[in-house]
């Protein structure tokens, strides 16, 4: 009897560490060649707007079809803090970049998604910031994987996600 329980244990013990641990391993690398894709997107896409001032409603349908593109579902956050160009009247201040006089305000996804939808582009100019947020909604199998057989508690966890800004370097025009 104690022969066959340890052979019944030895054939579940090697079953997993045949099929289950290379497929856990496999699964996580699908989701880190996500991730990198994912992030090399998301930074062509902000040094775009960046390098030419303007934020155009194709280049972000086709950024959202890229990364649709790799099987996952995304939330796209979206931010612009425009440079106010006279946040007070000083005649004394001959430079606008010193430190601490800079004003900025900030317009959020569903703002910029708006003025996209009305005017087909957003013209930013030197100095704006660009920012753009990219998370995973839905469930990857290495996720479901890894709360199946380590019992990770909650959903919060976001597999794949990027993040990329700057500051706008040239005056955008149309």
């Amino acid at each position: 009897m104690g022969d066959t329980l340890i052979t019944v244990i030895a054939i579940f013990l090697s079953a997993i560490l045949m099929f289950v641990f290379p497929m856990m391993s496999l699964a996580e690398r699908t989701d880190d060649m996500a991730q990198l894709s994912v992030q090399t997107v998301t930074t062509e896409f902000v040094n775009d707007v960046r390098t030419t001032g303007k934020l155009r409603i194709e280049d972000y349908e086709q950024f959202l079809q890229t990364i649709t593109s790799f099987g996952y579902t995304y939330t796209v956050e979206l931010e612009i803090k425009h440079l106010d160009e006279n946040p007070g009247v000083k005649t004394t201040q001959a430079e606008m970049t010193k430190i601490g006089e800079n004003v900025y305000y900030t317009e959020y996804t569903t703002q910029i998604l708006d003025k996209l939808n009305v005017t087909g582009y957003i013209v930013l100019k030197e100095g704006d910031m660009f920012s753009t947020t990219v998370k995973n909604t839905n469930t990857t199998i290495a996720q479901m994987l890894r709360n199946f057989f380590y019992s990770i508690a909650g959903n919060e966890n976001v597999q794949v996600a990027a993040k990329h800004g700057g500051i706008v370097s040239v005056n955008g025009s149309i």
